[in-house]
């Protein structure tokens, strides 16, 4: 079998696998977000943080939820890894932000963060202070064991099909989960283009 064959064949066992039902208990806790008038703060690291950045702008202009993602500010991101360390790049942001529990923060990640192995702590830390503050912990991740899956309010864990493929079935996931939100009907105001 190809490599593109085994590949594809991944992406139709993990969307045959999918728990649908987390995925609208996650549609159902943005839509609460909306309600309340509190805020989506997005978080990722690597492939992660790209794609932030894009479901930053999906979730604000077809859904109405006022997202945010402090990577797309590259220039207080570096400062604070620069001066303060690369753990507390997001939990600096999100204070400033006045993180609270109106808010909800929304993780994409492969690992989900783990502390022990010293991977996306600044992703840990940033779940503790969600915590904290009462906001709402939601993930999109590729690992049932690192930090946003067990700390988390509502985690989607795209499975793992193949351990050599783990991360970019997970990211490329991450984009179809969040497409399938920003278009479900109970969170979806405004059409698409196309």
């Amino acid at each position: 079998m190809s490599h593109a064959s085994e590949f594809f064949a991944n992406v139709l066992e993990i969307s045959r696998s999918l728990d649908a039902n987390i995925i609208e208990k996650m549609a159902d806790e943005l839509v609460a977000v909306r309600q309340r008038g509190g805020r989506l703060f997005l978080l990722g690291v690597g492939g992660g943080a790209g794609n932030c950045s894009h479901a930053v702008n999906d979730f604000r202009k077809l859904c109405g939820i006022e997202a945010y993602s402090p990577i797309d500010n590259v220039s207080e991101l570096t400062a604070r890894a620069n001066d303060e360390g690369w753990d507390t790049i997001f939990t600096g942001w999100l204070e400033v932000s006045r993180l609270s529990g109106n808010d909800a923060i929304l993780v994409l990640s492969v690992g989900g963060g783990d502390s022990k192995r010293k991977v996306s702590t600044n992703i840990v830390k940033a779940i503790d202070l969600a915590k904290e503050r009462g906001a709402r912990v939601l993930g999109i991740v590729g690992r049932d064991s690192g930090h946003a899956a067990r700390r988390g309010d509502v985690v989607i864990v795209v499975p793992m099909v193949d351990p050599g493929r783990v991360t970019p079935l997970a990211e490329a996931f991450q984009a179809v989960i969040w497409h399938c939100l920003v278009s479900h009907p109970a969170l979806q105001i405004r059409a698409t283009k196309w």
